[in-house]
């Protein structure tokens, strides 16, 4: 493994499973110190330590919160390069327009949205006074493409994503920080077994329409955000990195 991300300084959220766990891996085997966040206090103190970070507990869509975990992480390594802003939820009743409540489409926009908008809030400055940074923020492939089978709220809230790392990318280009948006497909993660679970049809439907024939493993998608926070990808900003299987540029897919 090489080291493209040694002594450097990353933030990720949603750090206890799936892809935030596979990167906090990911980013420590290539040199990082990392500091992982979740709201599971059991889950994210063992990724944590298993990548010989420091877990801070932290529910991302509380502004005191989020502004607290970015001083403490720079009070204690005295820096911040990267923040990998991943924390989201796809709940069941976030489905059809005609059928989500109210309240199921404001959850999931405070979760994967407001968080996201917290966060880049409270490390831009960090990073503003080192005259550096990276800021990788999930988004999803279904912020490119509609779907027939919604979920109204997490493409919705994923959009809005996309378009936000997009003008911070372009606002901080000139003071050195980038912002791009990760745009996975589906991923083999404990939300996605979850949808399995539950509603196989609709999971299998989804697996019909990608070129690769088969769901990403997490640590595919750690590998394209390890890119993304090193000097790889030195040259990139508010951009759209779909890593999705082929399903964006599919027309029809193969038998």
């Amino acid at each position: 493994m090489t080291q493209r991300l040694d002594g450097r300084v990353a933030v990720i959220t949603g750090a206890g499973s799936g892809i935030g766990l596979a990167t906090a891996r990911r980013f420590a085997a290539e040199g990082a110190k990392v500091v992982c966040v979740d709201l599971d206090a059991e889950t994210g103190a063992k990724a944590a330590n298993e990548v010989d970070g420091l877990f801070i507990q932290a529910d991302v869509t509380d502004e005191a919160a989020v502004r607290d975990l970015f001083q403490r992480v720079v009070d204690e390594y005295g820096r911040l390069d990267i923040a990998f802003n991943n924390a989201g939820i796809s709940p069941p009743d976030d489905d059809s327009i005609l059928t989500t409540g109210l309240e199921a489409w404001k959850r999931v926009q405070e979760v994967n949205l407001t968080s996201v908008y917290l966060c880049c809030k409270y490390a831009i400055p960090h990073m503003q006074r080192q005259g550096k940074g990276s800021i990788i923020n999930t988004a999803s492939f279904v912020a490119v493409m509609g779907a027939a089978t919604s979920q109204i709220s997490y493409s919705a809230s994923k959009g809005g994503v996309l378009a936000m790392s997009r003008e911070l990318g372009v606002q901080f280009a000139r003071e050195g920080i980038r912002v791009n948006a990760l745009c996975p497909g589906p991923v083999n993660t404990p939300l996605l077994q979850e949808l399995f679970a539950k509603d196989p049809e609709r999971a299998a439907r989804r697996l019909v329409h990608i070129p690769l024939g088969r769901f990403a493993e997490p640590e595919e998608i750690a590998a394209a955000v390890a890119f993304l926070a090193s000097d790889d990808s030195s040259f990139m900003t508010a951009n759209t990195f779909l890593v999705d299987g082929g399903i964006s540029g599919a027309y029809v897919t193969p038998q």
